[in-house]
């Protein structure tokens, strides 16, 4: 075949392969447009049944509510002091109950010293005020006789001066004589307080001196502390303080509380206290008033209750005043601190309503009635979607034993 014979096969190729491609493109997109163009045959599965939103309903009721107000605090002694005896001298014997943690009563000798030089003590100054006594009695009899001889001037020469001076050795007799007894005086005083007694009805914390140990005058020898009764500082704050009548006056009437142990208070007893007082100042860091509270009997010793420790916290709960036309909401339905919903009691709907309480504690927050509109239920299940105005199915008692008896005969 020639070279142009060659020549026109090509181009003949060339124009068949330009022509061909945009044919193929376009059947491509034909195909497309048919296959698409063509309506889909209808699911013929039935429609996704939408899913009712079920919750549980309490009704809501204006009513009065009393103010508890719940606060913290240490139970102390209200009368602690460091024992210490008068005098000087070597400890020759100890109480059974001079130990830490032992009962004492009022008067009870805790400790003896050593009280012979005190005895000794003690006889020298009776007999320096029996000498002083008879000098007394001689400076007396001297003076009457003095008084008697200036008297008779017939048979005297007794001058006026010589009567003075007996007279100022009468009274000389006599300051020795108080001396005397003074000194008696002290040396039994000393002798007694070889004997250290127990001030008050208490109980002993801390023991420092030990039998045979030498002690001075001043020197502690135990921490004890009064058990009639015991102490508690309550902080109260601004907010609670509106709704508590706090006595801050001498002889004001005093607020019951109610004691439980801080650390159990689920299983803790209960201790009936009353606040008798404030201490009238607020406290620097927090501005918070202390509010002191008084326990008889805090170890059961006389009334049979459960005991108290000294430095045990505590958990008070102080009634105060009652809020009036307002509505308990439970804590458990608030959403996001401040957030309820509502089931309309009519079209059983629910509505979001943002709250602003006036009052709370650990199990509700208190509202204004007038916030919480009329005919309204109170959603207490979690709904995690809540459209607002969607529709919803109320859960009844009969529904949720039910399910009780249900998941108990399938466990």
């Amino acid at each position: 075949m020639s070279e142009s014979s060659n020549s026109v096969v090509g181009k003949v190729l060339g124009f068949l392969v330009r022509l061909t491609v945009p044919l193929i493109i376009l059947g491509i997109g034909i195909g497309a447009y048919y296959t698409f163009s063509q309506k889909t045959e209808e699911d013929k599965r039935p429609p996704r049944k939408e899913r009712t939103i079920r919750t549980r309903v309490v009704e809501l009721h204006t009513q009065d509510y009393r103010v508890a107000v719940t606060t913290q605090g240490i139970v102390q002694p209200h009368n602690e002091i460091s024992l210490s005896g008068q005098v000087s001298g070597k400890i020759i014997g100890m109480s059974p109950r001079f130990e830490v943690g032992s009962y004492f009563s009022e008067g009870e000798i805790l400790i003896e010293l050593d009280d012979r030089d005190y005895a000794v003590s003690l006889k020298a100054a009776e007999a320096s005020r029996v000498s002083a006594e008879s000098q007394l009695k001689l400076a007396e009899l001297e003076h009457a006789r003095t008084v008697q001889g200036a008297a008779d001037r017939a048979l005297s020469v007794v001058t006026e001066a010589e009567v003075d001076q007996a007279a100022a050795a009468v009274a000389r007799a006599e300051a020795t004589v108080n001396l005397a007894q003074a000194t008696v005086d002290q040396a039994k005083l000393d002798l007694e307080r070889t004997k250290i007694r127990a001030p008050f009805n208490g109980r002993v914390r801390e023991k420092l001196v030990g039998l045979g140990q030498t002690v001075n005058t001043g020197m502690p020898a135990a921490v004890v502390f009064a058990v009639d009764y015991a102490e508690i500082r309550l902080p109260i704050s601004a907010r609670d303080r509106q709704y508590l009548n706090l006595p801050e006056l001498e002889g004001a009437e005093s607020i019951p509380v109610e004691l439980r142990d801080a650390i159990d208070p689920e299983t803790s007893p209960t201790w009936n206290a009353h606040i008798i007082r404030t201490e009238g100042t607020l406290d620097a860091g927090s501005l918070e008033l202390f509010a002191v509270a008084r326990i008889d009997d805090p170890f059961g010793l006389t009334s049979g209750t459960p005991p108290l420790r000294i430095g045990q916290p505590v958990t008070g709960s102080v009634v105060g005043e009652a809020l009036s036309d307002v509505i308990a909401i439970p804590r458990m339905a608030v959403r996001e601190l401040d957030q309820i919903i509502l089931v309309d009691e009519d079209d059983l709907t629910l509505s979001k309503v943002t709250i602003e309480s006036i009052w709370s504690d650990e199990d509700f927050i208190i509202v204004p009635s007038k916030v919480i509109r009329k005919n309204a239920l109170l959603a207490t299940t979690h709904i995690v979607y809540a459209p607002e105005g969607a529709k919803v199915e109320i859960i009844t008692e009969f529904e949720e034993l039910n399910e009780g008896t249900d998941e108990e005969g399938g466990s």
